[in-house]
């Protein structure tokens, strides 16, 4: 019996179930195309991908390497269809089959400014380096080689006629990186930073995040392989590196100040002040975190990101700010059980954020899971309560934590008045 047929029938089935799907997905991705663009989240952050559509084959490797979720398909081409959403790891780039994909920082709309740096990452102030994020490179792998490099040029200025060698700002993938090479080098070194944990950027991706695919060189550590790897495990590995080695990080330690003197420069932080031989920036574009300006707000339970929703189950929660990182932080409380979450926002309504952020808020708030004040600012913050203004009253709530989610101010100011020059890209390498 010939079953030719049977065979033949079950590879159209097959295919045309693979059309259907792709067909619907790929209508899927226009449609979120669309509610990003009228959402005005098209403008991406910082370093992101553009696709040369005379070269795209629209196989897709791109929209499956992307963590994030970032690109689709679009009438048969790949597409940035949340800008919003891209971090700049360029996992897209070494994707993509055809060479069709260039990373590049800014759009036409919306500049990003991006400092001079030489190859060996020297800005144009003699002693200054700037590596990692803040240079305008996301990638973890190529963060931590620009870390080491820097070191090796650090190393060659290092006379002795300083407090330090050279002064590390930020903990990140380069600001780890350059720490471990200045203890090879043996250089006079001290790695500051701001948060109270490190990791840069990367201790603030969300929980089981893919966070780094790549090999790495480290200093002291040799060649280190991974495969696909999460946050946690990528934490860990660091902070078992920091162990091991000896590398000393002092935490809650902000930059506020370089003042150039002699061959070297005089450095003030939140700690003191150090003269240093050179100085390294390692921070992230994310920049200090803008404050509220309020009495109370230095208290511990203060805290400027939200890492981990369970941590505050049961617990009585304001959060602050209009952005998607705002409302994601008060729906992921607002799932915790037992957990009492207001959301303060000073506008009368959410602008430029995503549309399943603002529709699931909704929900949460119909079903009484969590409340949220528009036009409301906070006054002062006390032990046990928060107090704010709404619609022109006076209002007290109960409270066990604040989390601020108001964006962050870049030291762009501050290097700008050492002399550090900048170009402004326009969707250019």
């Amino acid at each position: 019996m010939d079953y030719s047929y049977l065979y033949i029938a079950a590879i159209g089935l097959a295919v045309a179930l693979y059309w259907r799907r792709h067909r619907r997905a790929h209508e899927q991705h226009a449609q979120e195309l669309k509610q990003t663009l009228e959402a005005g989240l098209g403008e991406p952050p910082s370093l992101h991908p553009v696709i040369d559509p005379s070269r795209c084959i629209g196989s897709g490797s791109c929209v499956r390497a992307c963590p994030e979720e970032a690109l689709g398909i679009v009438g048969g081409k790949a597409v940035l269809k949340n800008g919003s959403a891209c971090i700049g790891h360029g996992a897209c780039l070494s994707a993509c089959p055809v060479e069709g994909i260039t990373l590049v920082f800014g759009t036409e709309k919306r500049g990003i400014d991006i400092p001079h740096v030489s190859p060996e990452f020297e800005t144009n102030v003699p002693g200054i380096f700037i590596a990692g994020e803040l240079g305008g490179m996301g990638l973890i792998r190529k963060a931590a080689e620009q870390g080491r490099q820097a070191m090796d040029a650090v190393r060659r200025r290092a006379d002795g006629s300083h407090d330090l060698d050279v002064l590390i700002v930020g903990c990140g993938p380069a600001g780890l990186s350059a720490g471990l090479a200045a203890i090879q080098h043996q250089l006079r070194y001290r790695v500051i930073e701001q948060e109270e944990s490190l990791g840069g950027a990367v201790y603030h991706y969300p929980r089981n995040k893919i966070a780094m695919t790549a090999p790495v060189q480290l200093a002291l550590v040799g060649k280190v392989r991974f495969g696909e790897i999460s946050k946690e495990q990528l934490l860990e590995f660091w902070q078992d590196v920091v162990r091991r080695t000896g590398l000393k990080v002092s935490f809650r330690e902000r930059l506020t100040g370089i003042e150039r003197r002699g061959e070297g420069f005089v450095v003030q932080t939140s700690a003191g002040t150090f003269s240093a031989r050179s100085v390294l920036l390692a921070m992230g574009r994310r920049g200090t975190p803008r404050k509220l300006d309020v009495p109370g707000e230095e208290s511990s339970k203060v805290v400027y990101r939200l890492v981990d929703a369970e941590q505050y189950r049961g617990r009585h929660v304001l959060v602050v700010g209009g952005g998607d990182s705002a409302l994601e932080a008060a729906i992921a409380l607002a799932e915790q059980p037992g957990t009492t979450v207001t959301l303060s926002y000073r506008s009368e309504a959410f602008s430029r954020v995503k549309a399943k952020n603002r529709e699931r808020l909704g929900v949460l708030a119909d079903a009484g899971r969590l409340k949220v004040l528009l036009r409301s600012t906070v006054q002062s913050i006390e032990q046990r309560a928060v107090n704010l203004e709404h619609e022109g009253r006076k209002l007290s709530l109960p409270n066990e934590a604040v989390i601020v989610c108001a964006g962050g101010e870049l030291p762009t100011p501050l290097l700008r008045q050492v002399g550090i020059r900048f170009e402004t890209k326009f969707g250019t390498r």
